[in-house]
């Protein structure tokens, strides 16, 4: 079915225009990942390209998930308003909006190369399939983490056409912090899912979630410790990345009664994590620049 021009705003809070924290959730590695590859500023092509790549992908995501969850979403507190559980956007709408945003993605791998391309298809195929998991499995926010973790072998590839070791440990790395962090989000809806059958991993590590989650994020910071080992990164990567496990510990202590409210609050404040390391890389390499001028 074609879009109508009356559903715009529907179809852009299908989108989550409105809640932008998922694309920042999405940029915040893909930019860790292009500096890193470029050792330093990437060049405006290829910022732009990842920018407007996480907000169409990030988009398309959200898209095809309320379309997965078009019937099951009415009987979940948070999303019952959703425009596809409410009506106001039919299934077909949904599947056409999807396959345009991932067509306009599609078409910014022309500004890259072959290799970012293939890249690309595994991280759609991904995305695709994510929403479909919680029905069969207790693990959706693992396949979630390799979907959202894909900008990092697509940024070393379409920076120097090859993805080393390295960028590896910061895809494994990514995937860890982004379980993590939706595990936050399921627990939000832990009663609702359990009710409806629906599957998660707050589900699935019941009273040791918070636990779980302090074991993911430790294996994130090492992981992320050792990217910086290997490329011998300065002491400005290390202070980003030490306020990122502040604010990490803070999410542990803000949680111990497992509200609602702090649970998603421990989400958001994710986007302050993945900002603190971006900071610390980009000064890092900022301050190699200026010292090399100087030498």
């Amino acid at each position: 079915m074609p879009l109508k021009i009356k559903n715009a705003n529907a179809y852009l809070r299908l989108m989550r225009v409105d809640r932008p924290i998922g694309t920042y959730l999405v940029v915040w590695p893909a930019l860790w990942s292009l500096w890193l590859a470029s050792e330093g500023f990437p060049g405006w092509r290829l910022l732009v390209v990842f920018l407007a790549g996480a907000f169409l992908m990030r988009s398309a995501g959200c898209v095809i998930n309320d379309y997965a969850d078009r019937n099951i979403d009415g009987s979940v507190e948070r999303t019952r308003e959703r425009p596809l559980a409410s009506g106001e956007v039919e299934a077909s709408e949904a599947l056409t909006l999807f396959v345009l945003l991932a067509l306009i993605a599609a078409s910014l791998l022309l500004l890259t190369n072959w290799l970012t391309a293939y890249m690309a298809v595994a991280a759609v195929a991904t995305t695709a399939i994510y929403p479909f998991m919680k029905r069969y499995t207790h693990l959706p926010q693992v396949v979630l983490g390799m979907a959202f973790s894909f900008s990092v072998p697509m940024a070393f590839a379409a920076t120097s056409d090859a993805v080393p070791a390295t960028a590896w440990l910061v895809y494994f790395a990514v995937v860890c912090w982004v379980v993590a962090y939706d595990t936050y989000y399921a627990m939000v809806d832990r009663d609702d899912d359990i009710a409806i059958g629906v599957k998660s991993t707050a589900i699935l590590f019941g009273h040791y979630d918070r636990a779980a989650i302090v074991g993911l994020q430790i294996l994130f910071v090492a992981l992320m410790l050792s990217v910086g080992l290997t490329l011998k990164l300065g002491i400005l990567y290390y202070v980003g990345l030490l306020f990122g496990c502040f604010l990490l510990a803070y999410q542990y202590v803000s949680t111990a009664h497992r509200d609602r409210s702090r649970c998603f609050a421990a989400f958001l404040n994710n986007n302050y994590v993945g900002m603190a390391i971006f900071i610390g890389i980009a000064l890092d390499f900022l301050l190699r620049d200026l010292l090399a001028r100087a030498a």
